[in-house]
């Protein structure tokens, strides 16, 4: 029996809780997963109640610690979450509201309230972001004009992973990649903006100690060892946001290089030595943040990408299954007859700015099957990817990626993968290794136990399997000018429609 130390990260993600114990060159040597409890009162609106995220993730703990042989083992624990997404703590450390979902809309009102105090370009230039309304203190402020009472005795904000390393160790604190995604990071710099918080009247105070991702904040508390089976001797780390934990894990480090996580959302994240200060890389939604490794990254994508396709299966697939699903669509034409989607089914992406927008079919007829329709969903999706990606690219500073590289529970779909590479014109190396974002995590945790001298040095020991998705060679020219001629017009033709379905509904 080996003596080697475990490394055991989370990735608490929008729709699982993932625990994961791995040995130190990153295989896994146990996991288990929870739903992550999530409540939707209304359309548009969801939230999280932070005692339940809690148990959900002692839950999934748990199970991996009862699957190890000897928990004294256990070195360290770090954990990712997804980003914009925050749990409000009093002076005791007790929740004062609930968790805004990160992609809960109601906020819109704040967003076009800093819009008109601060400005667009004005807030790019400072924090990296693109003002939308899911971000970190457009949620702040929600919760200071709806809850004044929950407000006043907030005394900490602290983004979901932080939460858990908080109840995990007492301690308090967040790393730049989560702070990124609170609009209040001033982001050259990587310091909170206080000048910003102070025009906005919300104190600085309210938002956690910054340390680097991989700073060790202590050890498990003794009830927390007794409640999850950790030992007592078990570190907490800092840990970060979910798309860079992932991008740490397979080594999308350096310009020139991209990841593509792909999971209920998609991350396009490409790294660079320095922020990009052109104000219309904000003004066509891309944002930035810094990386977990250091250095930054600009990041676009879709905000509802493995989230179309769950849409799909749930309003259209009946009781079938994404195996079902994908082998009628393997059984239509490329091209999807004509049938093409927009995946805008919460906000638009990259590079337009524009949360009104929906998602839509166009192009159907009676011909149109389920497998035409979700053969055209997996296209509308590779097709978002691209028209987020290019115009990216034409920005000084951003160095087109030679290697593309994807993650995720979504790079199974094998039919979505070869029609991503093919409308992407290159290949897409599929890294095998199991849950990214949950090793990411587990790195960071082992530099602040020691484990690792550093991250350069954690890298080295990884080794994983990969698997090259070529372009189908065949339906490169189809999908170039489907692309080129019909996809790239589709939203420009619908935008006005939907800013009128909109206004309509709003003054209803």
């Amino acid at each position: 029996m080996t003596t080697e130390p475990l490394l055991i990260g989370a990735d608490i993600g929008t729709t699982n809780i993932k625990v994961v114990a791995f040995g130190p060159d990153g295989r896994i040597v146990a996991r288990a997963s929870t739903p992550t409890p999530t409540h939707y009162p209304k359309p548009g609106c969801a939230y999280h109640d932070p005692e339940e995220l809690w148990r959900s993730f002692v839950t999934a703990l748990r199970k991996v610690t009862q699957q190890l042989y000897d928990t004294n083992r256990v070195a360290s624990i770090a954990i990712a979450s997804f980003a914009e997404a925050a749990v409000p703590l009093d002076a005791h450390g007790r929740p004062t509201n609930d968790v805004i979902a990160w992609f809960d809309n109601r906020t819109q009102p704040q967003a076009e309230w800093l819009d008109r105090l601060v400005g667009k370009d004005r807030l790019f230039g400072l924090t990296g972001l693109s003002l939308q309304p899911i971000f970190g203190l457009c949620k702040l402020l929600w919760l200071r004009e709806n809850e004044p009472e929950a407000f006043s005795r907030t005394s900490t904000w602290l983004n979901v992973a932080d939460y858990i390393a908080f109840r995990l160790s007492g301690v308090c604190a967040t790393d730049y990649s989560l702070a990124s995604r609170t609009l209040a990071l001033d982001l050259s710099r990587l310091r909170w903006a206080d000048e910003l918080l102070q025009e906005v009247d919300v104190p600085s105070g309210l938002f956690a100690p910054l340390r680097p991702s991989g700073s060790p904040l202590g050890p498990v508390k003794p009830e927390v060892a007794a409640e999850t089976g950790l030992p007592k001797s078990t570190r907490v780390a800092v840990g970060g946001h979910d798309h860079v934990c992932g991008a740490l894990a397979v080594g999308v480090i350096e310009p020139g290089m991209m990841l593509d996580s792909l999971g209920t959302t998609e991350a396009l994240f490409l790294p660079l030595e320095r922020p990009l200060t052109d104000p219309e890389v904000g003004r066509q939604g891309y944002t930035q943040g810094a990386h977990v490794a250091g250095g930054y990254y600009v990041l676009g994508g879709q905000y509802t990408f493995g989230a179309s396709i769950e849409w799909f299966r749930d309003a259209l697939g009946s009781e079938s299954g994404y195996e079902t699903l994908i082998a009628e669509a393997e059984k239509v034409p490329a091209g999807s007859l004509g049938v093409l989607f927009l995946p805008h089914l919460r906000l638009s992406n990259p590079p337009y700015d524009d949360p009104r927008s929906r998602g839509a079919f166009v192009g159907l007829s009676t011909d149109t099957k389920r497998g035409t329709l979700f053969r055209a969903v997996l296209e509308g999706l590779a097709f978002e990817s691209r028209a987020s990606l290019e115009p990216l690219l034409d920005h000084s500073n951003v160095v087109e990626p030679k290697s593309i590289y994807a993650i995720g529970g979504v790079t199974q779909n094998r039919l979505l993968m070869n029609i991503k590479a093919t409308v992407l014109g290159q290949p897409v190396t599929v890294f095998d290794a199991g849950e990214a974002t949950s090793l990411g995590a587990a790195i960071l945790g082992g530099v602040g136990a020691g484990i690792y001298a550093d991250i350069p040095s954690a890298r080295k020991e990884m080794h994983h399997t990969t698997t090259a998705v070529d372009p189908v060679a065949d339906q490169v020219a189809l999908y170039e000018a489907l692309f080129s001629q019909v996809y790239q017009q589709v939203y420009p033709a619908l935008r006005t429609l939907h800013q009128t379905i909109h206004h309509l509904q709003a003054n209803e």
